[in-house]
């Protein structure tokens, strides 16, 4: 079986969704997790398949630097965003033993991962998306090997993005979703710099890489969503990767079930989050 290895890079105070996010982590014994964080909290219940691994800012501005031998200063943990694919390079030596290398953010319940990300699949895709129009930053999962390690310098504009305080969305489209989403070739879809989705999809077409694009998630406040022993359900008939907060988040700014003790089933609804 491959071996699959996810990563995050998180500054700050863990959000109240980390519980979800780590809960669901611990279904998926067969996936390792290392996030690098300078969280001063502690959490002895954490699955054994999760590494909390201290690590600050300075030590990615330096490790960074390194890689690209260049000067880079991130002021905030926003910008790294841009640097999601750098961080098979960056975190080689702590990954240097997977098959396969992605990142992931904490704003996830995830499903059954391995239903997904199957060893066929594996064999065949070097880059794979989990949707069908675009990389997506919450999860994308790269071969573990120099060439996709280092693939985001098949951008034109790398230094520029990584050497800027701005945000460029690099990982992603470089704000093109629209475009994206309608099926725009890459080629005609203008943006300030060339994201790592003009990127992948150019490498693809020229037979460089493999890349796999399928919508294999849910987003928005949909409601109708069950979590049960690490199997995502929609609508009690589609099976998904994975549930992405992003939109979820912004309405409801805390969780009631923080305290609680999280079971093996949860109803994931319009109104919020609920045990079973």
């Amino acid at each position: 079986m491959h071996k699959v290895v996810l990563i995050n890079v998180f500054i700050g105070q863990f959000p109240w969704y980390f519980s979800y996010f780590i809960h669901s982590c611990r279904y998926n014994n067969e996936i390792d997790f290392l996030i690098y964080t300078d969280n001063s909290s502690s959490n002895t219940d954490l699955p054994t398949n999760v590494t909390l691994i201290k690590f600050t800012i300075e030590e990615f501005n330096e490790n960074i630097s390194r890689v690209l031998n260049t000067t880079v200063n991130i002021k905030n943990g926003y910008k790294l965003c841009d640097f999601k694919p750098t961080y098979g390079a960056v975190f080689y030596d702590d990954i240097k033993d997977y098959d396969f290398w992605g990142y992931c953010d904490l704003d996830i319940i995830w499903g059954n991962i391995r239903a997904f990300m199957t060893s066929q699949l594996l064999d065949t895709y070097d880059v794979i998306s989990a949707r069908h129009d675009y990389l997506t930053g919450c999860f994308t999962l790269y071969r573990n090997n120099e060439l996709c390690r280092h693939l985001f310098r098949k951008s034109k504009d790398y230094l520029k993005v990584l050497t800027s305080d701005k945000n460029f969305c690099f990982d992603e489209t470089n704000f093109a979703f629209e475009e994206f989403e309608q099926g725009v070739n890459y080629r005609f879809i203008k943006s300030e710099i060339e994201s790592m989705t003009h990127v992948v999809r150019r490498l693809h077409e020229e037979g460089y890489i493999r890349a796999y694009f399928e919508f294999q998630i849910i987003e928005g406040i949909t409601g109708d969503i069950i979590w049960d022993t690490g199997t995502l359900i929609f609508r009690n008939e589609f099976e998904v990767l994975l549930y992405h907060l992003v939109r979820f988040k912004e309405v409801f700014l805390e969780d009631s079930n923080k305290f609680k003790t999280l079971k093996s089933k949860l109803m994931i609804e319009k109104d919020g989050i609920h045990l079973a």
